[in-house]
């Protein structure tokens, strides 16, 4: 499939026609349609890919990037969050467990920047427990 066809199929999935993609980004009048014969710019690309929420490898060769993670939703979010604040909390009370070095519990000082680096752990851990535990992965 080309472009025209990759933007038809995207812009279908969304509810849009052509005719009605082409007005809600002020494009010409089948502007879309010549994409059959002429390549546009790449910033008509992009700008075609934010409308419909694709990537512009999508547009261009019809396959979504493998290697693009999962996005977290608000669930997702709410989850992070809260086992972040149940380590916190721990660790502040100073009961023993989430977080120490031999024994000694992290100075008072050091906890923001813990915390920081325990919610950048969280989210990418999130991220690729969807990845490996989608039940929807394999189907098309």
């Amino acid at each position: 499939m080309g472009l025209y066809e990759n933007v038809k199929k995207a812009a279908n999935a969304k509810g849009y026609s052509i005719n009605c993609l082409e007005k809600e980004l002020g494009f010409a009048r089948s502007y879309i349609g010549k994409f059959k014969t002429i390549t546009p710019s790449v910033d008509k690309i992009q700008k075609i890919a934010d409308f419909l929420g694709v990537s512009t490898d999508y547009l261009m060769t019809g396959k979504e990037d493998a290697q693009q993670a999962p996005q977290l939703n608000a669930r997702d979010k709410r989850d992070i969050a809260k086992d972040l604040e149940s380590i916190m909390e721990k660790l502040n009370n100073q009961e023993g467990g989430p977080a120490s070095f031999d024994g000694q519990d992290i100075p008072e000082d050091d906890r923001e920047l813990f915390a920081t680096q325990l919610e950048a752990m969280l989210v990418r851990l999130k991220k690729i427990n969807k990845d490996l535990y989608n039940p929807n992965k394999n189907k098309k």
